[in-house]
C-alpha cells in the first residue's frame, strides 16, 4: 500500500512527498520575513529571503509559477493555490504581483491569519519604505484572528519606528522576542534590529532583551536529526503542479544551488548539515560523505564545530561510528 507522500506525480518523476521533504530540509521559513532597517525613511527595504541560502532559483520558482497560474485557472477558489502562488512571486521579488495573489486568497479564506500576514508584508515591500494603512490593516487582521502571530507583530512595530516611536517599536520588539521560541528564524533578525534602532536612537535597553538561549549539549546531532517537517500543503501544491520531469530538476537544482553557496560562503555549519541530508534523501551518499569532508575542511582550526559537524554526520549516517 501506497499513501499521498510516497505515490510518484508521474512516470520518471520524484515521489511528491519526497520532493516537499526535501524542500523543507533546504528552505528555512521565516514567519516574520526580511528585518526591514532604514536608515533614513523612506529608504528601501534590504532584499527578502529570496536571495537566502537554500531557495530555490528564479527559475525555478519561475516554473512553479507558470504551473500555478495554469493550475489556478482551472480552480480560481483554490485558496491555498493563491497563497502559494502569493509566496512564489514574493520569492522572485514581483511584490506587485504577490499582493494581488494573497487578496485572492484571503478573499477567499479571511479566517486564514497566513494570508493576512503575507498580504502586509508584501504590500510593505512593494511600496516606497514605509508600512501604508492597507499593509496595517491587514496585519491588524491577522493578529484579530491570532494575537501571537510573529510577523504582524513584528512589522507593526517596524510602523511605530517609522512613525517616530522609536521606544514603542523597541518595547514590541523586546516583548516579542520573549515570545520567540528559542532557535526561531526570525530570533535574530529581531535581536539585530533592536540593537540597531535602540543604539540610533539612544534607548538604553538595560538588562530587558532576553539571552540566547544556550546551545543544546550535542548541537550537531540535534540539527541532524530533528525530523524533517512534514510537507506543507503549499509544498504539495507546488510539488504536483510541476510536470515529472521537471520536479527532479527543480528539487536537484535547489541542492546544487545550496552546494555553489557552500562553496562561497563555506563558514555555515548548519547549511552543510542540510546539504549532507539532502543528499541522502537523494541517494547520493558519496557526495554526501564529500559534503561532510568539505565541511571540515571550511573549519580548519575549529574544533568545536568540526566536532558538531562530525556529530551530525553520524547520526545522519554519512560516516561510521
Amino acid at each position: 500500500m501506497t499513501d499521498s507522500n510516497s505515490r510518484s506525480a508521474g512516470s520518471g518523476g520524484l515521489p511528491i512527498g519526497r520532493i516537499a521533504l526535501i524542500i523543507a530540509a533546504l528552505v528555512a521559513v521565516v514567519a516574520v520575513g526580511v528585518a526591514i532597517w532604514r536608515n533614513q525613511p523612506g529608504a528601501a527595504p534590504a532584499p527578502p529571503p529570496a536571495a537566502a541560502a537554500g531557495q530555490p532559483t528564479g527559475g525555478d520558482v519561475a516554473t512553479a509559477i507558470t504551473q500555478l497560474q495554469a493550475r489556478l485557472k482551472d480552480h480560481p477558489d483554490d485558496a491555498q493555490g493563491w497563497r502559494m502562488l502569493g509566496w512564489s512571486y514574493y520569492q522572485t521579488e514581483r511584490f506587485p504581483d504577490a499582493v494581488a495573489a494573497y487578496r485572492h486568497a484571503t478573499a477567499l479564506e479571511p479566517g486564514n491569519v497566513e494570508g493576512w500576514s503575507a498580504l502586509g508584508e508584501a504590500i510593505a515591500l512593494a511600496g516606497k519604505g514605509d508600512i501604508p494603512a492597507d499593509a496595517e490593516a491587514a496585519f491588524r487582521k491577522a493578529l484579530a484572528i491570532d494575537p501571537k502571530d510573529a510577523r504582524a507583530r513584528y512589522f507593526l512595530a517596524v510602523k511605530k519606528d517609522l512613525d517616530g516611536d522609536h521606544k514603542g517599536a523597541v518595547d514590541d520588539w523586546i516583548t516579542l522576542l520573549k515570545d520567540t521560541p528559542a532557535g526561531a528564524p526570525w530570533e535574530e533578525n529581531v535581536r539585530q534590529t533592536i540593537a540597531q534602532v535602540a543604539a540610533k536612537n539612544k534607548i538604553a535597553l538595560g538588562d530587558r532583551v532576553p539571552p540566547p538561549a544556550p546551545a543544546p549539549p550535542h548541537p550537531g546531532g540535534d540539527v541532524a536529526a530533528a525530523g524533517i517537517p512534514g510537507p506543507t500543503p503549499e509544498q504539495m501544491a507546488a510539488a504536483s503542479a510541476i510536470p515529472p520531469g521537471q520536479q527532479e530538476a527543480m528539487v536537484r537544482g535547489m541542492v546544487e544551488g545550496l552546494a555553489a553557496r557552500l562553496k562561497t560562503n563555506p563558514k555555515d555549519g548548519d547549511g552543510w548539515i542540510r546539504l549532507m541530508r539532502a543528499r541522502l534523501v537523494l541517494g547520493q551518499k558519496t557526495a554526501a560523505t564529500q559534503a561532510y569532508r568539505d565541511a571540515t575542511a571550511a573549519f580548519a582550526g575549529d574544533g568545536r564545530e568540526q566536532a558538531r559537524l562530525t556529530e551530525a554526520a553520524h547520526t545522519l549516517g554519512v560516516v561510521g561510528s
